[in-house]
């Protein structure tokens, strides 16, 4: 009884001190400053830091002895809380405004908020008000700051609000295993990428379908298994990932052009994943089979490879989705590490002698 009312009075002066020193968003970062290309070429490309869940958001408090203490009563008496963090993200985004970051985690069948501006995490695990998510992907943000889900076991595309309420869901009798998503604010259409039907289906705001892109084949215009999507300058970037390689059409379905292959050299595509493209049109592909972040120009030029196989700064096992932000913030889902992984981009160039430095600038 005596050490219970210990542990009471110790909560008390603990959560007395958490609210008046508000948690601090971190990234994990590295001792040493990890830059791609390597010197003598001029850096392009830095290792930022990695999230893994509510470790990265700390106070001025967290390593005083009276939490030591806390901690140590609590999980004597009360058994101690295992904290929330990633077991197999998947994907992600950023919103508009910054503030928050969202990954999909396959392996806790949740999405994780990273609130930076609240100082805290949240865990989304409700699909609909009465089914939990099985197996969450992609995740795009809207022009009214709903948040879509795509979850590929059951098929359908989930519409939350900004506080994680269920709303309504998209394609529940069009799609069968959807993947990838982009949004365009400007027509307000959804594209969704669906890796069993091997096509890229289009709807409106309404969540009725428009129209659909591309078929099974392995043609120009035809998909075996397409993956992840982005939009960027009115231009669809699909990864056709069981085709090894990228197709890129207009948001009418048309057909413009393709690159990537097969193979066994830097550069080449034998299992694509996800794509993102960011403001300077350089265009990001994860390549899980041997464990790389592809970086190419918008012409599909091969500019610099960032990663390989472990578990050190910038280094991935099985990595999975790839997005950015309105800085050019880079991510990657680092998915057997159970980690999201940042990168900042030192520049805009985006030809391949400017990005590896062999250029004067």
């Amino acid at each position: 009884m005596r050490r219970l009312k210990v542990g009471l009075i110790l909560s008390c002066l603990v959560f007395a001190g958490c609210a008046t020193h508000p948690a601090e968003f971190r990234y994990f970062t590295s001792q040493q400053e990890k830059i791609w290309p390597q010197p003598p070429l001029t850096a392009r490309v830095k290792f930022g830091g990695v999230l893994v869940g509510e470790d990265n958001f700390v106070t001025e408090k967290s390593s005083t002895s009276i939490q030591k203490a806390w901690g140590w009563l609590t999980g004597l008496v009360f058994g101690e809380a295992a904290p929330k963090r990633l077991m197999r993200p998947h994907s992600g985004a950023v919103s508009k405004d910054g503030n928050r970051i969202y990954v999909t985690d396959i392996g806790r069948k949740a999405v994780f908020v990273f609130d930076k501006k609240k100082g805290r995490l949240d865990v989304w695990e409700s699909a609909t008000s009465n089914v939990g998510f099985i197996s969450p992907i992609a995740i795009v943000e809207n022009e009214n700051n709903e948040i879509l889900v795509s979850d590929a076991d059951l098929g359908a595309v989930f519409v939350l609000t900004p506080s994680g309420e269920p709303v309504r869901v998209v394609g529940l009798n069009d799609l069968k295993r959807p993947t990838g998503l982009a949004y365009d604010a400007k027509s307000k259409l959804l594209f969704v990428a669906d890796s069993s039907l091997h096509q890229v289906l289009v709807f409106n705001e309404s969540g009725e379908k428009k129209y659909t892109i591309g078929k099974k084949g392995g043609g120009d215009a035809a998909f075996n298994a397409p993956t992840h999507i982005d939009l960027h300058e009115g231009r669809l970037y699909v990864v056709d990932t069981l085709n090894s390689r990228v197709q890129v059409f207009n948001q009418n379905g048309e057909y413009i052009k393709h690159f990537g292959k097969r193979g066994l050299y830097l550069g080449d595509m034998p299992r694509p994943k996800g794509i993102t493209v960011d403001s300077a049109g350089r265009v990001f592909v994860v390549e899980s089979y041997y464990d790389y972040l592809l970086v190419y120009n918008t012409d599909g030029e091969f500019l610099l490879p960032i990663g390989g196989s472990g578990n050190l700064p910038g280094q991935f096992f099985l990595p999975a989705g790839v997005w950015s932000d309105g800085k050019d913030n880079v991510f990657v889902a680092d998915m057997f590490n159970g980690r999201v992984v940042q990168f900042e981009m030192l520049g805009k160039q985006d030809n391949k002698e400017q990005l590896l430095g062999m250029k004067t600038q």
